[in-house]
């Protein structure tokens, strides 16, 4: 007999509940997620400078992100994964150029070369220890290499796992390319910038770079083959200079806007037409004007080697080129003429070999002139005392005439601290500046806000000027020439995107034979340029000159 027993249904097997762990990652990958495509879209449509980040700059539909989805969704298996790589070392290289550039226009006001700029680490390096520090500068340039390493990995995951949501989400993603496709062509018919092709343009142009590098060196070349003075006597060269000592002196970053941009003018123009009071009741004339620069904001090498050499040196493969010739420079012509040409370098604080085709008979730099004082941030020697040492060095009593190039480096960037003017008398040397270096806002201070960068940028001109004028007024006589200008214009950063590449040129002299000779130039009177003053380019300098003074 069959028991009647009551069987209860199967319980269903509960769920367990999802581990906090998965949660977690899940939440994680979607981080990643959104950070990568943010990466993506920055790389795609990041302005090059930061006074063009605005949210207006970042309002853009980048054509080359809907041509990449369109391949996404078009390719399958080995051909999308070969997508995914060329597209992910593209664009990581490209994110990489993007900051390049933003530094590069931040500081030069130009593009980065990826064939010539890699040369301008190490002194990027010098700047960034000498103002904040060995630690940080070591610590900025571990993080460039990982960077540079580890971009373009993390863009081609970041790719693939944004393929796999556009591939999943096909019919979604289709019809969202298909209308921002539609909208980027509208906005381009009505020349709006939110119809962007940036990245196509940013790799254009290194492409033109690398182009325009491959072809300049032999250029260049032929340019320095063309030389009127290369084989005139030295009996014939600078005779209207006999006698004199000229001091060529390049201040560090002394621009057009030094003398007209109203944030700078007033006090820089105050010490400059004061200086000219004080000279000419001395016996001193000046003559001025503007050179145009082949660079702005750094390399200031170049612009000494364009004045000197009469040739536009405007990126390093010049440079080097014309380092390893046989140009013909105003030092070579003082030199064959008779004077003892030498050069007082602040800034250097090691061997420099390429000294040697500018054929000084003395080459000083920060080791051997005296100098026992502290550092002023990235400055070595104070322009004071650097113009104290030409005095000491070079026109000692009974010497023979000299041709001297000196750098007056207190007005390079970071511009704080900077020093005060002592008696002459007290420079000695250079402890009396031991209390001074601590003087106001350090570098890391300042650069916090544009208002004291701009106002420290000002202070160091001043600095430079007034030293200058100041050595004249001491040390000047009969048979000084001074002959002083900018190397190019500050960073963007205190001169903006749009300047000039001008800088001032003044020529100083107490015998009125020595500007008598350049009066056909029509330069102007005194120490400022004002408007209306000539301008010529750099490279144009050395030719006039050596005409001039025949």
């Amino acid at each position: 007999m069959a028991l009647d027993v009551d069987v209860a249904p199967p319980v269903p097997a509960a769920v367990p509940p999802e581990p906090k762990r998965h949660r977690v990652r899940q939440v994680l990958v979607w981080i990643g997620t959104l950070l990568g495509t943010a990466v993506v879209l920055f790389t795609l449509i990041t302005p090059d400078r930061l006074t063009q980040y605005t949210l207006g700059g970042f309002v853009r539909i980048p054509i080359e992100g809907l041509l990449l989805v369109a391949l996404f969704l078009a390719t399958r298996g080995w051909a999308r994964t070969l997508v995914l790589v060329v597209a992910g070392v593209v664009l990581g290289l490209l994110f990489i150029i993007r900051l390049f550039n933003l530094g590069f226009y931040t500081a030069l006001s130009r593009p980065f070369d990826p064939v010539l700029d890699w040369v301008l680490l190490q002194p990027a390096y010098g700047l960034v220890s000498s103002s904040l520090g060995q630690p940080a500068a070591i610590l900025v340039t571990v993080i460039l290499g990982l960077v540079i390493v580890a971009v373009p990995v993390v863009m081609t995951l970041t790719l693939r796992r944004l393929a796999k949501l556009a591939v999943r989400h096909q019919v979604a993603v289709t019809r969202a390319t298909a209308v921002l496709a539609v909208a980027w062509a509208v906005c381009g018919v009505l020349s709006l910038q939110a119809a962007s092709d940036g990245a196509v343009a940013a790799i254009g142009t290194q492409v033109s770079l690398v182009r325009r590098d491959i072809n300049d060196g032999e250029k260049f070349g032929q340019q320095a083959q063309v030389d009127a003075f290369r084989d005139v006597p030295g009996s014939q060269l600078l005779t209207g200079l006999r006698g004199k000592d000229v001091l060529l002196t390049f201040v560090e970053s002394y621009g057009r806007d030094a003398v007209q941009n109203p944030q700078y003018a007033p006090q820089v123009n105050a010490v400059l037409d004061e200086g000219t009071r004080k000279l000419q009741s001395l016996g001193f004339g000046a003559k001025t004007a503007f050179l145009t620069s082949p660079i702005t904001g750094g390399g200031s090498w170049m612009a000494h080697e364009t004045l000197l050499s009469g040739l536009w040196v405007d990126n390093n493969q010049r440079s080097s080129s014309l380092l390893a010739g046989d140009r013909f420079t105003l030092n070579a012509a003082f030199r064959r003429g008779g004077w003892h040409v030498g050069g007082i370098f602040p800034a250097n604080d090691r061997d420099w070999p390429e000294g040697k085709f500018f054929q000084y008979h003395d080459l000083y730099d920060s080791r051997n002139m005296g100098y026992k004082g502290p550092k002023f941030s990235y400055v070595p020697v104070p322009d004071q005392f650097t113009l104290a040492a030409y005095q000491r060095l070079e026109r000692q009593p009974g010497h023979q005439p000299t041709f001297t190039e000196v750098p007056l480096v207190s007005s390079h960037a970071p511009w704080t601290p900077i020093p005060q003017l002592v008696g002459w008398d007290q420079v000695g040397d250079g402890t009396v500046y031991n209390t001074m270096s601590t003087d106001g806002d350090p570098p890391d201070v300042a650069w916090r806000t544009s208002d004291k960068i701009r106002t420290a940028y000002r202070n160091s001109i001043v600095y430079s000027l007034s030293s200058l004028i100041s050595y004249v007024e001491t040390y000047g006589d009969d048979n000084l020439v001074l002959v002083f200008l900018g190397d190019h214009q500050p960073s963007p950063i205190i001169v903006g995107d749009t300047a000039s590449h001008d800088v001032p040129i003044t020529i100083v002299a107490k015998d009125p034979k020595v500007l008598a000779k350049i009066s056909s130039w029509n330069w102007q009177d005194g120490l400022r340029p004002k408007d209306g003053a000539p301008v010529w380019r750099m490279d144009q300098f050395r030719d006039k000159f050596l005409t001039a003074y025949r």
